[in-house]
């Protein structure tokens, strides 16, 4: 039989069994959160920015002025990048590290400080991690080879002095010298060079002699600021690791800065595919010589000898940079009481297993996604080769999850669209992805340091969203700021509430057939993520309403269970089930632990039965024992092995397999909204938006029995009762969410009495069209203020015909009044139609609040009246315009070294082509009253 309750009744019920339970002697738990209010917010839940230090041209003047600026805007820390600096300003550069630069890193974060401001540090300028103090032998290695044919029979002999004649300080280094005959003949002949290079061996037969070289890349750090260009670091070696450490710890000193946590952006290291030592290291880690198989390792050969020693070759990179670079830096950092804040992607790693080691990890967002929700522009020249994808950003947020890591950033908006015509409407859906993939600590890409005496638009970096003071939009960033706020504070707030762990089989990337050196990038997820089972499965079974992690074999191996839940980390919610999707090959140590797993108490569906090892070395005694662990199970006719206190379940459908378990999906994913859950205590939130093109107004079930259900508005802050129902161990809640909407939801098992109940539209009363008249005053930016207008219904200022308003970028305001009958019992809400780009709106006087995304609507029966009533809406534009003019003037803004500033093709910039942004309302603006 169905428990039906009535929302206010339950409460009751609960007051006197809460009142019960203190005459018994009982205890309620304490972890829970105050029912029907926002977390606390933090310095974290704030959103942070990158801020580039254009030639670390600062000063203690503009430092001052621009935190303050930031803190009004709502921003809750900076990362200070360091990078090339605008022409004409070279007098006002700073060497980094310099004794000035260090002195205005500590002012800053004393500014900082000062307003509740949190500071991180790139550690470099530009990227990757280089300088001038990173020396020939620790620069950036690369695998180099000489072959040479020889024919016959007799002496071979050849100068294996191999010089740079650009640059003679980076000539390679000779390893070793092999030969490879015919039928598998290999002979070393290293030690037959002699110690002036000459190589003298007497030969017989047909050969290919390869000399192998510890090369150089020659690659120096991108964007670098003033003192701070050199070459590329070798992140495989230890020694040029702490050597490049060494300088900081130098330039530290005894007095660490107060920052918050040192930064490495994404692993750009081009060609870095060796080290000094790596012949020496993959023969301790994997057990054999990798020289008489360098043809196999470099040749473009596809047969499965080759895919397995380049699998090795791959393995050993990735614990060369997960030792020696990402732990010893993360280990010298908490040394000095600092965290460590790292991208993983696009290095040769196992992508979960970087970022797991740092504090922070932190993934990006490149590019525009495509969402069909009606009204969101997304401009053709803004779409890339492959769109942002959430199951990438979520290899961050699964190596925190699993590794107890309260915090995961998201390097935000990179190339969101063509510069200056980015808006606040393109930006929410974006982000609420990023959300959605477990992203709870949002970093601006980004806001450039510009000083108070450079004109419009300010310094400028030519890959971001150029959020500065200088902005148009600016005015009204911080309502932005403080949607994303309301999010992350609910999003950091107790832990992940995901029911599924989902293991990554990194070998199979590792085997690839192609080039020996594969960068795991965001870029070529067509490539090594978009073909797999792994994302097939994953992306399924999201879109189907199971939230799950990623794990590594690592993470595995150190996992336990705990009342029949697989826990990862003491700091980890555990999960219910590990799922092996498909994959061709499963190291016998993985298979171990995942069965050990299952013999403590685990639930394990596995797709398929793993055939295959990975690696070179002793193949069929690795299978065998792969076979042999395999074996041991004895599977039913449903397919299902115990195993000690768990079991092992083979299923290609692992929904089917799951539902069979009674692991339950959340069905609202049916409408097609999306959702991710954060549990806190007894108590769960849920983060659900609607990217769909349709309205969605249903009740929908959640997968947890609440007393009471709080709706939450991250656009405006406001909460309510939700009109919810229990039906035994879930609840039904009615939403309402038009395409675009987000809403946060708190199930509590607490009572709410003080709450008022949620505004829902229930029937459409009335629709009330503000035809105007309207006027129009333009309040402020430029070129130039033009003339204030009249209109009779409103509509765009670009609208116009004239040329001033259509250069203009800046705010304007729209202002007229209209009558009205206030009811009692009635919901007002005001509908501005198309908006160019964000509105602020005042209703007799009183700020009635922002609107910068879809729908463009505001609750406002609070502010009216009866009678006469007057609206105001401030608009503000893009930049866009105001750049199409001082373009087509020829007027000189974008003057820098090194890339200077160039478009989204990294052409030159050049917006006198554009056409005019249209900019102001469009309407139609009406108000539509409900009711209550």
């Amino acid at each position: 039989m169905k428990l039906k309750i009535s929302l206010y009744f339950l409460n009751l019920c609960l007051i006197i069994f809460a009142f019960s339970c203190q005459q018994n002697g009982e205890t309620q738990t304490d972890a829970q959160i105050q029912t029907g209010s926002w977390p606390e917010i933090s310095q974290t839940s704030k959103p942070w920015t990158r801020w580039w230090w254009m030639g670390n041209a600062v000063d203690r003047e503009n430092l001052s002025y621009l935190l303050q600026e930031y803190a009004d805007a709502g921003l809750g820390g900076v990362e200070i990048a360091p990078i090339y600096g605008a022409k004409g300003y070279e007098e006002r550069y700073l060497d980094f590290l310099s004794k000035e630069w260090m002195d205005m890193l500590r002012y800053t974060v004393h500014v900082a400080d000062s307003l509740d401001m949190g500071v991180d540090l790139t550690q470099g300028t530009g990227w990757p991690f280089g300088g001038p103090d990173v020396i020939p032998e620790y620069a950036a290695s690369r695998l180099a080879i000489q072959d040479f044919e020889y024919q016959g029979q007799g002496a071979f002999e050849k100068d294996l002095n191999w010089t740079n004649e650009r640059n003679p300080e980076l000539s390679p280094q000779l390893l070793a010298v092999m030969a490879y005959g015919k039928e598998g003949k290999v002979e070393e002949l290293t030690e037959m060079v002699s110690e002036d290079g000459l190589l003298r061996w007497e030969a017989n037969g047909d050969w290919k002699i390869l000399a192998i070289y510890n090369g150089k890349t020659g690659q120096k750090v991108k964007r670098a600021a003033p003192g701070g260009q050199g070459y590329t670091l070798d992140h495989f070696s230890p020694k040029a690791v702490n050597a490049y450490l060494e300088v900081f710890n130098q330039a530290f000193g005894n007095q660490v800065p107060g920052i918050r946590s040192l930064y490495n952006d994404s692993f750009e290291v081009y060609g870095s595919n060796f080290t000094a030592n790596f012949l020496n290291q993959f023969q301790q880690r994997r057990g054999y010589d990798l020289k008489p198989f360098i043809p196999q390792l470099i040749g473009e050969e596809t047969s499965e000898e080759s895919r397995r020693i380049k699998s090795d070759y791959r393995e050993t990179l990735h614990e060369l940079l997960l030792e020696y670079f990402t732990e010893n830096w993360t280990d010298w950092a908490h040394q000095r009481g600092k965290k460590t804040k790292n991208q993983a992607h696009g290095s040769p790693g196992n992508l979960i297993d970087l970022y797991a080691t740092v504090d922070i990890p932190e993934c990006e967002t490149f590019g525009s996604s495509y969402f069909p929700i009606p009204g969101l522009r997304r401009d053709s020249a803004d779409i890339r080769n492959v769109d942002p994808d959430p199951i990438m950003l979520k290899f961050a947020s699964s190596a925190g999850h699993l590794s107890g890591k309260p915090l995961i950033s998201c390097e935000t908006f990179t190339w969101l669209g063509e510069h200056f015509k980015s808006s606040f409407s393109q930006m929410k859906p974006e982000v609420e992805q990023a959300f959605l993939a477990g992203i709870n600590h949002v970093f601006y890409h980004g806001v450039t340091y510009s000083p108070k005496d450079v004109e419009f638009p300010g310094w400028l970096f030519y890959a971001s969203l150029n959020l500065t003071q200088q902005n148009s939009l600016w005015p009204h960033f911080k309502s932005f700021n403080e949607y994303i706020t309301r999010c992350q504070s609910v999003l950091q707030a107790g832990k992940p509430d995901n029911e599924l762990i989902m293991y990554w089989p990194v070998y199979d990337v590792w085997a690839d057939e192609g080039n020996m050196f594969q960068m795991i990038s965001v870029h070529h997820i067509d490539h090594w993520l978009h073909p797999t089972q792994f994302y097939q499965q994953a992306t399924a079974l999201m879109n189907t309403g199971y939230s799950m992690d990623f794990a590594s074999d690592k993470l595995l191996q150190e996992a336990q269970v705990i009342d029949g839940k697989i826990q990862t980390n003491e700091q980890a919610t555990p999960a219910k089930a590990l799922l092996m999707p498909s994959m061709e090959f499963l190291p016998v140590k993985t298979l171990k632990n995942v069965l050990q797993l299952a013999h403590q108490g685990a639930t394990v569906i596995f797709q398929e039965k793993p055939t295959k090892v990975p690696g070179h070395d002793h193949i069929e005694e690795r299978t065998a024992q792969l076979a042999q662990l395999w074996s041991e199970l004895q599977f039913d006719n449903t397919q299902i092995a115990k195993h000690g206190k768990g079991q092992i379940i083979l299923k290609k459908d692992f929904q089917t397999a799951l539902e069979s378990q009674k692991i339950n999906r959340e069905t609202l994913t049916d409408t097609g909204l999306q959702f991710i859950r954060r549990a806190v205590g007894q108590d769960k939130y849920y983060f659900i938006v609607n990217h769909t093109a349709q309205m969605i107004d249903q009740e929908l079930p959640l997968n947890v029995a609440a007393i009471t259900i709080s709706l939450m508005d991250p656009l405006s802050g406001k909460v309510g009762l939700a009109e919810s129902t229990v039906e035994g161990n879930t609840s039904k809640v009615r939403l309402q969410l038009v395409p675009g909407e987000s809403i946060l939801l708190q199930t509590s098992q607490g009572t709410a009495a003080t709450i008022p109940a949620w505004p829902y539209q229930h029937t459409l009363d009335a629709s009330i069209s503000l035809e105007g008249p309207w006027e129009l005053h333009f309040d402020h930016g430029g070129p130039v203020i033009p003339e204030g207008q009249k209109m009779e219904t409103i509509k765009p200022w670009t609208a116009f015909g004239d040329e001033v308003a259509d250069h203009f970028s800046g705010q304007a305001t729209y202002t007229s009044s209209f009558q009205l009958q206030k009811e009692k019992g009635k919901n007002y809400l005001l509908k501005l139609g198309k908006v160019h780009e964000s509105a602020k709106v005042w209703i007799n006087g009183q700020e009635a609040g922002y609107t910068w995304s879809l729908p463009y609507q505001l609750r406002i029966g609070e502010f009216l009246k009866d009678g006469e009533n007057e609206i105001k809406i401030q608009v503000a534009n893009l930049m866009a315009n105001r750049i199409r003019y001082m373009d087509q003037q020829g007027l000189e803004w974008r003057n820098y070294h090194e890339i200077n500033f160039v478009n989204i093709n990294y052409k030159p910039f050049d917006a006198s082509g554009w056409e005019v942004m249209p900019s102001g309302i469009e309407g139609p603006v009406a108000i539509e009253v409900f009711e209550d």
